[in-house]
């Protein structure tokens, strides 16, 4: 199914009040994701991937010695959960307990777990079967700038915390789709997720090319400053709540500057920290944003201006529908509810990628 997904017209057009913010501008793709069903031939969030069958399935060689089994939960019963709170929402009543197959479901899944307690926990630098993450098509997103002749970004990474930043250590593979032959057919899964965050709900994307600004933090002190200035907004006839005359510079991080959401390209969305710049390991030169997996696709209040036009209403009535929140359609959950930023070389996409939770 196709589904498209708008984003609404900025309230002011910033470079008509900041003709300097011009040259600053950056594409970005807007993702979109909302749960589905894809398939191994679509882009996708958390959906299966195009892997050839005959190449190793990806593993965390890391030591999980810190991480705490007893409070864990295997991947199939976080989406045992998850179909359950789904199914109960669409109940407006509230009534019913669990379902035939629900309940045969959480019985496999409870002798599978007690068989695996009796085994032992797997040792901690046992390696760990890596979770998808996303699945881009170059046809579909084409802002990637993929080695060779790839055309096919997969994104994959650990479902424990890692130190010393407490997130999930990532993996990316390039590859040329066609390549692909034979697909395997059943990936190995981990033994346990550390966070039910960081099993991605299977999405589909809608994804949308937009423009972006930097942060106000990525700004220089004389554009920061200009952006205070009221006065300056009021002369360009800029249509602004005068809630805002105190805090413009708010306006515009909050409604004008990097989007929400996952996204490919644009500015990283500062706020966690101050501008981190990052510096590639092989040639030194600095990173640019590849992917943002982000915990919400829109901020509550203010922020869902960002919600596409086809989800205005809900954006605004908040709460959730058929168990899903409006504005986290992944269940993804790093950091403290923030955004991971992975970045890569801009001269080489295969020199090692780095990440930062923001």
């Amino acid at each position: 199914m196709v589904f498209v997904r708008t984003t609404p017209p900025r309230p002011v057009d910033v470079t008509t009040v900041f003709p300097e913010l011009a040259p600053l501008a950056r594409p970005a793709i807007r993702l979109h994701p909302r749960p589905g069903s894809p398939s191994v031939g679509e882009s996708s969030v958390g959906g299966p991937l195009l892997w050839p069958a005959e190449e190793p399935w990806p593993h965390c060689e890391a030591s999980h010695l810190h991480v705490d089994s007893g409070f864990r939960q295997s991947p199939d019963d976080v989406r045992l959960m998850r179909r359950m709170q789904a199914r109960r929402h669409r109940d407006h009543h509230g009534r019913g307990g669990m379902t035939p197959g629900e309940a045969a479901l959480k019985e496999r899944n409870a002798m599978r777990r007690a068989e695996r307690f009796a085994a032992g926990p797997p040792p901690a630098d046992c390696p760990v079967p890596m979770l998808p993450v996303a699945q881009l098509f170059l046809r579909d997103i084409p802002l990637l700038r993929p080695p060779g002749q790839a055309d096919l970004l997969q994104v994959l990474w650990c479902p424990y915390d890692h130190d010393p930043d407490h997130k999930p250590s990532t993996a990316l593979f390039w590859r040329s789709a066609a390549e692909v032959v034979d697909i395997l057919a059943i990936p190995p899964e981990p033994y346990e997720v550390n966070d039910d965050g960081y099993l991605p709900e299977p999405c589909v994307l809608a994804p949308e090319a937009i423009t972006e600004y930097p942060n106000s933090l990525d700004l220089g002190p004389q554009l920061r400053l200009m952006l205070e200035d009221w006065n300056r907004w009021q002369a360009a006839g800029a249509d602004v709540d005068s809630s805002y005359a105190d805090w413009p510079r708010d306006f515009y991080d909050i409604h004008l500057a990097d989007a929400p959401g996952w996204k490919a390209g644009g500015w990283p969305p500062w706020g966690r920290t101050d501008p981190n710049p990052r510096y590639c390991t092989v040639c030194e030169v600095q990173m640019v944003p590849l992917l943002t997996i982000a915990s919400f696709e829109w901020d509550g209040g203010e922020g869902h201006s960002w919600a596409p036009c086809e989800e205005q209403a809900a954006a605004k009535a908040g709460g959730h529908c058929c168990g899903q929140s409006p504005s986290r359609p992944t269940k993804v959950a790093v950091g403290s509810t923030d955004n991971m930023q992975i970045y890569i070389c801009p001269a080489s996409p295969e020199h090692p990628h780095t990440d930062l939770i923001q």
